[in-house]
């Protein structure tokens, strides 16, 4: 009866200790799932944070290369991302430690939001400012077109009123002369009786010329193309000069002027031939050209 009881016991015993097995191993099974579900969802939420700071990551990028200029604030923030990036790839996975880089993630997206808003204004300003910019190289072009137009239309003027005011003849003769003991010129066309060449010439009225001194050199050229004369010489600004045999000073006062001179004897007689004799004006221009005949 005694063994019976005992037998009894211990099936009691060996059946609550087996009660106990079956409820530790529900139990430590239960706590391994929990377990593997806990680091699941951290390991989804710490490959969550890395994915967001990636795509910020990629807007900053974005942002850099849409930048006309070089924005040190962008590749700053974008820099501190991909550290960002680093540290979470490389911590262990924990509740604490990723609620901080979520917080860090709103911080930064909220920044980034800034900036780009300062990057939105500054390249509306530069858009302005390059538009600013074209409009007043436009309008330079249309001023240095409208100046050099003015420059040729002055000059084109210039070289008007230059032609306009120049002096010009209206008569020219030339006579071989001989002087008489009563001092009278007669004209002669015998070179041995030939004293002087008379030299005349009208300068024409012209209102717009500067009046004043003027001077005319007169060219005689004898039948062999010498120069006859002291032959001086005379240049103008654009390189041109001329041998003159006299030159004869005057008063112009814009109206008809009647003006004579004389071309002495050399130290010789006169030669037969033809001559030629050219009157030029101040600034070596060509007025007017007389030829004759000495016999």
């Amino acid at each position: 009866m005694s063994e019976t009881k005992s037998n009894n016991s211990l099936k009691v015993i060996a059946g609550l200790l087996g009660v106990i097995l079956v409820a530790t191993l529900i139990y430590t099974v239960s706590l391994y799932q929990d377990k593997q579900k806990t680091t699941t969802a951290l390991t989804q939420e710490k490959d969550m944070v890395v994915e967001d700071l990636n795509s910020l990551k990629s807007e900053y990028d974005k942002a850099i290369l849409e930048s006309n200029a070089t924005n040190e604030e962008l590749i700053a923030a974008r820099d501190n991302i991909a550290k960002y990036i680093d540290s979470v790839k490389a911590m262990k996975a924990d509740i604490s430690t990723l609620s901080r880089y979520r917080r860090q993630v709103s911080v930064l997206k909220a920044e980034r939001e800034q900036l780009l808003k300062q990057v939105d204004s500054l390249t509306q300003s530069n858009s302005l400012l390059a538009m600013q910019r074209d409009s007043t190289y436009s309008e330079l072009e249309k001023q240095t077109v409208f100046n050099d137009s003015l420059v040729v239309q002055n000059t084109q003027l210039a070289d008007a009123v230059e032609r306009g005011s120049a002096l010009n003849l209206s008569t020219f003769k030339v006579d071989a002369v001989k002087e008489r003991n009563s001092g009278k010129l007669v004209s002669t066309s015998r070179a041995k009786a030939t004293d002087k060449f008379k030299v005349c010439f009208t300068v024409a009225d012209n209102a717009i010329a500067q009046a004043g001194d003027r001077e005319f050199y007169i060219e005689v050229l004898d039948p062999q193309g010498n120069v006859l004369g002291e032959s001086f010489t005379k240049s103008n600004d654009k390189g041109a000069s001329i041998t003159y045999s006299k030159g004869t000073s005057f008063y112009y006062e814009n109206g008809s002027l009647d003006v004579c001179d004389y071309i002495n004897k050399p130290a010789g007689d006169f030669q037969k031939g033809n001559y030629m004799v050219n009157v030029y004006d101040d600034g070596l221009k060509l007025l007017g050209t007389s030829k004759f005949e000495l016999k």
